[in-house]
C-alpha cells in the first residue's frame, strides 16, 4: 500500500522520502527548488518513517511557522491513514511538530531546573521585550544623554542580532549597525541590566528560547538526554536557520544520523533576521562521510519560460547548489521586462494589466504586485483607490500588536507570572490615576511581599483608581489561583477590561470584536501557559493587515513585499522597480554577500508567478519633498541582475508604445457652480 502512495512522487521526491532506513538513516539534505513539491515530499518522508515502524513521538519536526507544522502533520497523517485504514489516523499524530521556538519552550519547561529557570517562566513578545529594555535604558540614564542614544527597538535589534549570530557586540555593530558603534560600552551595560531584569522576573524573550536551548545542549550529559528522545529530526526551510539553530541541530544529531533538512539556498533572503545561507551551503561537509544531497528540480507551479528566466538569473550566483528547474506544465508566454517613464506610468500599466487579466477570467486575488520595500507601492495604491480597485497589502500590523489586545494579554501574563514587571505596569496603568510612578510603587509593594496577591488588597491606590481597585484584585487573585482552571479565563479578563476599553480607546465596539476573536482563539489551547507562549511565538494576523476595506469585497488584488510573499504563488505577478538601488538595494553595495542575497530576493519574486510575469523598470524617480509642480528627478537603470543572459530569456517592451497615451484626453464636460448652490442652501 505504501508503494502505491509513493508512486505518486517523482523519482527525486521518492528518493528523499525513502532515504535510509528507520534504524540507519545517514544525514540528508533535500534541495527543493521553488514549486517542486517540498511540503509533499517532507510529508511523505514523515509518513514513510511511521509506516516503517518509527513511533511518531520519536520524530521531531521543526518549521518556521505553526501553520507549516500543522500542514505537514496533517498531510503525513492523511498519507498514513490511507495506507493503514484501520487506526492509521491516530498512529501518525506528531506530538513534537512545531516551530524552533515552540519546541524550545516545551523542552525548557521540562529542563527548567537544569538551566536555572522556574517551570512557570514567562515568555515576552517583541513589544514587551522592547519595553523592558527601555526601562533598563532609563534606569541607566541613557535616555537623557547629550547625544542621541539608540531607541529601544534598535537596541533590541542589536541584542537579537548578537544572540542569533553568536557574534560579539563589536562585530554586530560594525557589520549591521555602524551608526551605533560609538555606544558600544553603554550598550554592553544596557544588555547586562536587561539580562538581570529578565532573570529577576523569570521571563524569557523570543531570542532567549533558542539561547537557553543552545546552552542546554552544550552540556554533554544533557545533550545526550535530549538527543535520546528523538530518532529522527526533520527541518523545513533550512536555508532560513541562523547560527544558533544550526548549532542546536548539530548538537541534537552530532553524527547526522536521523537528520534530514529541506530547503533552497536560492531562497535564502532573511539575513536581516540573522539567517545564515552558509548553514545550507556547508551542510553536507559537516559530516563524514558527507551528507547525501537530493535535488528536486521538477516544478509544478510555473511555466517553462518563467523558469528559464529564473534559472538564468541564478546561473550567475557566486555560491549555489546547481539545479535546473523544469516545468511540468505546458509552455506559456515569456516573462516581460517592461520599461516605463516613471512610477506613475508604472502604476497605470499595472492597473491596466490587472483589469485586462480580470476580464479574461483571472480573479484579482489570483494576481499579485510585489516590491522590494513597502513604500514602493505608494503611487500604485493611490491609483488603485482612484480606480476603485480593492486590494490587500501584506506586511502591516500583526493582530497582537494592537494596543487593546496587548492590554488584555498583559492581564493574563501577569496572572501567569507575578514577577512580570512589564505586564504588571501595563495592567496597572489601565486604571485612572495610575501613572508610571504609582504603578512602580504598587509593583514594589507586591515584590516586597514575596509576590503575594494579598498585598494588593491592602495597598492604597490613588483616589481615581479606588473604585476599580477591588475588581482588579479579585480578578488577579482568581486567575492566579492554582485551583482555577484555564477554561473561561479570557472571558473573565475581557469582562473586567471592557469598561476600560470604552474609556481608553475610540471605536471600542470594533476593538471589542478583536477581543471576542481572542477568546475564541483561546479555546484551541489546553492551558494558559500554552496559549500565551504559542501566541507570543507565532502570532495570528487579522484585519489590521488590510490596506483598504478589501474584506468587504468578494475579490481583491494582492500587494506584498517580496519577503512576505515567500511561499506563496499567483497566476499573474508584477514586480515593481526592478532597477539598481532597489534590486539590489542601495544599502547592499560594496558587500558581495548582500548583493547575492538581493539576487535571491529577485529570484523569489519571479518564481511566485504561475502564468505571467512582468518586471517593471521605471526610467525616472521623482525627488520627494519638493513643490507639487516640481520636476526634480533622478534616472534609474535596469537592475544589474537583468544581464544579457537573463534578457535573452525574456521579452523586452516599452510602455506606452510610441504614439499611445497613458490616459485618454480629458473630455469637454459642463461645469457645475457648487459654490452658488452651497450659498443658496442658507438663504
Amino acid at each position: 500500500m505504501e508503494a502505491k502512495l509513493l508512486g505518486k512522487l517523482n523519482a527525486a521526491q521518492r528518493a528523499a522520502a525513502t532515504h535510509g532506513s528507520p534504524r540507519e538513516s545517514p544525514p540528508l539534505l533535500v534541495i527543493a527548488g521553488a514549486g517542486t513539491g517540498k511540503t509533499n515530499t517532507l510529508a511523505h518522508r514523515v509518513a514513510h518513517l511511521v509506516l516503517q515502524g518509527v513511533r511518531p513521538e520519536r520524530i521531531l519536526l521543526l518549521t518556521f511557522s505553526r501553520r507549516a507544522a500543522q500542514e505537514l502533520a496533517r498531510r503525513s497523517q492523511a498519507i498514513v491513514a490511507r495506507a493503514l485504514p484501520s487506526g492509521g489516523d491516530a498512529a501518525a499524530r506528531l506530538p513534537w511538530a512545531g516551530t524552533f521556538h515552540s519546541v524550545a519552550n516545551r523542552l525548557l519547561r521540562q529542563y527548567a531546573a537544569q538551566v536555572g529557570l522556574e517551570p512557570g517562566f514567562g515568555v515576552m513578545d517583541r513589544g514587551d521585550s522592547a519595553d523592558l529594555l527601555d526601562v533598563a535604558r532609563h534606569e541607566l540614564g541613557l535616555s537623557t544623554q547629550d547625544r542621541r542614544f539608540p531607541r529601544k527597538d534598535t537596541c533590541l535589534a542589536i541584542y537579537s542580532h548578537c544572540v542569533n549570530t553568536q557574534l560579539p557586540l563589536e562585530t554586530t555593530l560594525a557589520d549591521a549597525f555602524p551608526w551605533c558603534a560609538e555606544w558600544q560600552p553603554e550598550l554592553k551595560s544596557l544588555f547586562r541590566r536587561y539580562v538581570d531584569a529578565k532573570l529577576a522576573q523569570q521571563v524569557l524573550d523570543y531570542d532567549d528560547l533558542l539561547l537557553y536551548w543552545h546552552m542546554l545542549m552544550q552540556d554533554a550529559a544533557l545533550a545526550r538526554d535530549v538527543e535520546a528522545r528523538f530518532d529522527h529530526v526533520l527541518v523545513d526551510e533550512y536555508q532560513d536557520t541562523n547560527t544558533l539553530q544550526a548549532d542546536i541541530l548539530l548538537a541534537l544529531k552530532p553524527s547526522g544520523a536521523g537528520l534530514c533538512v529541506v530547503g533552497d539556498d536560492a531562497q535564502s533572503i532573511y539575513s536581516f533576521r540573522a539567517a545564515n545561507v552558509a548553514n545550507i551551503l556547508e551542510f553536507p561537509a559537516r559530516f563524514s562521510p558527507p551528507a547525501r544531497v537530493v535535488a528536486l528540480e521538477e516544478n509544478y507551479r510555473s511555466t517553462q519560460p518563467i523558469l528559464d528566466a529564473a534559472n538564468a538569473l541564478m546561473a550567475d550566483a557566486d555560491k549555489r547548489f546547481a539545479k535546473n528547474l523544469r516545468s511540468q506544465r505546458p509552455a506559456g508566454a515569456r516573462a516581460r521586462v517592461v520599461t516605463v517613464l516613471d512610477e506613475l506610468a508604472q502604476a497605470h500599466y499595472v492597473v491596466e494589466g490587472v483589469l485586462a487579466a480580470r476580464e479574461q477570467g483571472t480573479p484579482l486575488r489570483r494576481q499579485a504586485v510585489l516590491f522590494r520595500s513597502a513604500h514602493h507601492s505608494d503611487v500604485l495604491e493611490l491609483e488603485l483607490v482612484r480606480r476603485d480597485i480593492p486590494y490587500v497589502k501584506y506586511g502591516g500590523l500583526k493582530f497582537l500588536e494592537a494596543s487593546h489586545v496587548k492590554d488584555l494579554l498583559s492581564v493574563l501574563r501577569w496572572a501567569d507570572n507575578r514577577r512580570n514587571r512589564v505586564a504588571a505596569h501595563r495592567v496597572l496603568q489601565l486604571l485612572p490615576g495610575m501613572g508610571p510612578v504609582n504603578a512602580d510603587r504598587c509593583f514594589k509593594a507586591l515584590e516586597s511581599a514575596q509576590y503575594d496577591w494579598g498585598a494588593l488588597a491592602g495597598w492604597r491606590a490613588p483616589a481615581a483608581a479606588l473604585e476599580h481597585w477591588p475588581a482588579l484584585f479579585d480578578l488577579l487573585a482568581g486567575l492566579g489561583s492554582p485551583a482555577r482552571g484555564w477554561e473561561g479565563q479570557v472571558g473573565l479578563a475581557r469582562q473586567w477590561y471592557e469598561p476600560h476599553l470604552a474609556r481608553l480607546y475610540e471605536e471600542s465596539a470594533a476593538r471589542a470584536g478583536d477581543l471576542e476573536q481572542l477568546e475564541r482563539i483561546a479555546l484551541q489551547f489546553s492551558s494558559r501557559e500554552q496559549f500565551l507562549s504559542e501566541l507570543t511565538l507565532d502570532p495570528p494576523q487579522a484585519t489590521s493587515d488590510y490596506g483598504t476595506d478589501a474584506r468587504l469585497d468578494d475579490d481583491f488584488l494582492i500587494l506584498s513585499t517580496v519577503h512576505s510573499a515567500k511561499g506563496q504563488e499567483w497566476d499573474n505577478v508584477h514586480v515593481l522597480n526592478v532597477t539598481d538601488g532597489n534590486f539590489p538595494n542601495e544599502y547592499a553595495n560594496g558587500k558581495p554577500e548582500r548583493i547575492e542575497e538581493e539576487r535571491r530576493l529577485l529570484y523569489v519574486a519571479m518564481t511566485r508567478a504561475r502564468n505571467e510575469l512582468d518586471l517593471m523598470v521605471p526610467l525616472k524617480f521623482y525627488v520627494t519633498h519638493q513643490a507639487r509642480s516640481g520636476d526634480a528627478h533622478v534616472y534609474g537603470a535596469r537592475s544589474r541582475f537583468l544581464n544579457q543572459g537573463v534578457m535573452a530569456t525574456m521579452e523586452a517592451t516599452v510602455w506606452p508604445a510610441a504614439g499611445e497615451e497613458v490616459e485618454p484626453k480629458a473630455k469637454s464636460l459642463p461645469r457645475v457652480d457648487v459654490a452658488a448652490r452651497l450659498r443658496g442652501a442658507w438663504t
